[in-house]
């Protein structure tokens, strides 16, 4: 039986890649990373990739400075890869819907807050601390377009510091981020996700 082939989307270091092709190297994932997508030419995580001979595609905004146009390639790269799950791992963008539609039930991406708190952001360490949160943490979910809204899979609390920047609590949420990642990977290659009403319901093993 083939593995399920495994796309991720990047946008910068892609440290969140790298905890992937690692839990994959080391058996922990039942996937192949088959492409890996950047919409930033520079991005230091296509290093992590070419390394490991993971195939890579930029497709930016200097090929196609128009969203829908470049979406619609990287849903184009998608299919001809035969991608199965989409993972958006540092991803910087929001999906074109038609893109979000292809892949209903096999997007997830991580965002580094307990979600709905600071959803919609790219600064939600920032907020949090400007919030005076004394619980922060890291959210794995489904990809719908309601930005940052789809349904939950996994979270992971991480406290906050009265010390803290940005930049630390950062960090912490990070590693929590490179556990909770591949674990909700691990799941739904597990056929162990299921949707009920908008909760997802995970089956025991």
């Amino acid at each position: 039986m083939s593995r399920p082939r495994l796309g991720v989307l990047i946008s910068g270091r892609g440290s969140n890649l790298l905890a992937i092709l690692e839990a994959v190297e080391h058996g922990e994932l039942p996937v192949d990373v088959a492409l890996v997508v950047s919409n930033r030419a520079e991005a230091a995580g296509l290093a992590h990739a070419r390394g490991r001979g993971v195939p890579t595609r930029v497709i930016d905004r200097a090929a196609y400075p128009r969203r829908a146009a470049r979406h619609a390639a990287i849903l184009d790269a998608l299919g001809e890869a035969g991608i199965d799950l989409v993972v958006c791992a540092g991803w910087d963008e929001i999906l074109e819907p038609a893109l979000v539609q292809v892949y209903a039930g096999r997007m997830l991406n991580v965002h580094p807050s307990l979600l709905p708190a600071f959803a919609g952001t790219i600064h939600a360490q920032r907020d949090a601390l400007n919030h005076g949160v004394k619980i922060s943490g890291c959210t794995v979910h489904f990809v719908t377009d309601d930005v940052d809204g789809g349904p939950i899979v996994l979270q992971r609390p991480v406290p906050v510091f009265e010390s803290d920047t940005p930049v630390s609590l950062a960090t912490r949420i990070l590693v929590e981020e490179h556990i909770a990642l591949p674990e909700a990977i691990r799941l739904w290659a597990d056929g162990r996700l299921h949707f009920d009403g908008r909760r997802v319901r995970i089956a025991p093993p």
